[in-house]
């Protein structure tokens, strides 16, 4: 295994432990503080591995088929699993996650498809790179406000949590908007290709 792959796998274990530290930060008070800095540790891990293994595979020319399908996965994985939390904490609409979560697996799934039977991918359109940006904003928007929340328990009470809210709000319902669309005009660039076509049924 080389070492994009390697990244990815450390940012694939990184999921896990962040959504138990999460869990248990919101049912042991006791321990809510530092389990939000694993919490934390655990998201930047993710991060940087995320930035660092795809330019380590184009600049060395270590592009392999592995990281082709694990490298989406564990995008897909942490973005559910981020907002999966979020959710549980009571901050993302539960329309909202239900959109993000099926077009996230069925894109996931078109791509192996992709993948396996045309050899290629479909390059993202527009909102979908909208929507890779509004998921790492609103992860970090998320991400600040539960840290307040457990670090400064006073904060619940301040003159900004409403308008917080509000703008937390739109956040989701933007990326859930950019998410939906992004999978709908993928879906159309895929039957307009034909790239499938050839796939035994």
């Amino acid at each position: 295994m080389n070492l994009p792959n390697k990244l990815t796998v450390i940012r694939l274990a990184m999921v896990p432990v962040f959504l138990i530290s999460f869990i248990v930060s919101q049912n042991l008070p006791s321990l809510a503080v530092p389990c939000m800095v694993v919490c934390l540790i655990c998201y930047l891990i993710a991060e940087i591995t995320d930035l660092m293994d795809g330019k380590i595979a184009r600049k060395r020319g270590l592009v392999t088929d592995l990281g082709k399908v694990m490298d989406p996965f564990a995008d897909t994985l942490s973005h559910v699993t981020y907002f999966l939390c979020f959710l549980y904490y009571g901050i993302m609409p539960l329309w909202a996650f239900v959109i993000i979560m099926w077009r996230e697996y069925a894109i996931l799934f078109v791509r192996m498809l992709l993948a396996k039977y045309a050899g290629k991918s479909m390059p993202a359109n527009i909102f979908g790179k909208s929507k890779t940006v509004l998921y790492a904003v609103t992860t970090i928007v998320s991400m600040v406000y539960i840290c307040l929340m457990t670090f400064m328990p006073g904060a619940a009470g301040a003159s900004w949590n409403h308008g917080y809210n509000i703008a937390l709000y739109v956040l989701y319902a933007l990326s859930a908007f950019a998410s939906l669309m992004s999978f709908v005009i993928y879906a159309k660039d895929v039957i307009k290709s034909k790239a499938l076509s050839g796939m035994t049924r």
